[in-house]
């Protein structure tokens, strides 16, 4: 079996650094901050995506994306917490199935931040913003995923997430996912998909585990 996770909303909490990131990015180049509800609701999308969803103009939006990452690398470590029980998830996983990261964070932090909590040896691959030319909910992220890993024929491929980036990118990619509901996905949202829906990871990957052993 393979398991694909999303990272912020499904093992990690980056929105404190998220926040702070995009608010310094606003005030050096001189654009009103949005509310951080407003920013929270587009976490999962890239960078761009976000800011000029906000109104930035596409002629600029660039310019506030390397702001933002220029801050984001400074805290990113310090201000990014492993979810309840992400640790636990992971190395359960690890003893079951082959493990993979599929996130639009930038590939470069997503690294460091999991070697920075000791658990990037766990996951064969991990597929950033820079590996892909289309994000989720593209199909792009997870075909890269599957190519890499090179499946045995009939292995179970899952897709772990919180949005409905996550499960649309499966959907698209035909492989089943797994929803949770500890990051900044609703319940009505995912829900409308069909797949599972756990409270957490580690509830979700228990429930894998049992398919697992038929």
């Amino acid at each position: 079996m393979i398991i694909l996770f999303d990272l912020d909303g499904t093992l990690i909490d980056s929105t404190e650094a998220i926040l702070e990131s995009f608010h310094i990015a606003c005030e050096r180049l001189g654009f009103p901050s949005p509310k951080d509800e407003d920013i929270k609701r587009l976490i999962g999308y890239p960078l761009d995506y976000m800011f000029a969803h906000v109104g930035v103009s596409k002629e600029k939006v660039w310019d506030f994306v390397a702001a933002y990452k220029e801050h984001y690398r400074k805290i990113s470590k310090k201000k990014t917490v492993l979810l309840p029980n992400a640790k636990d998830t992971i190395e359960e996983a690890a003893a079951f199935a082959r493990l993979g990261i599929v996130t639009t964070k930038t590939g470069r932090y997503s690294r460091e931040l999991m070697e920075h909590f000791g658990l990037l040896h766990h996951f064969e691959v991990l597929i950033g913003r820079e590996d892909v030319e289309n994000p989720k909910p593209h199909p792009e992220p997870i075909e890269n995923a599957i190519a890499m890993m090179h499946p045995q024929e009939g292995e179970k491929i899952y897709m772990i997430g919180d949005t409905k980036l996550d499960m649309e990118c499966a959907k698209e990619a035909g492989v089943e996912a797994v929803g949770v509901l500890c990051g900044y996905g609703s319940r009505d949202e995912l829900s409308c998909y069909g797949y599972p829906l756990f409270s957490d990871a580690l509830e979700a990957i228990r429930y894998l585990k049992s398919i697992s052993n038929g």
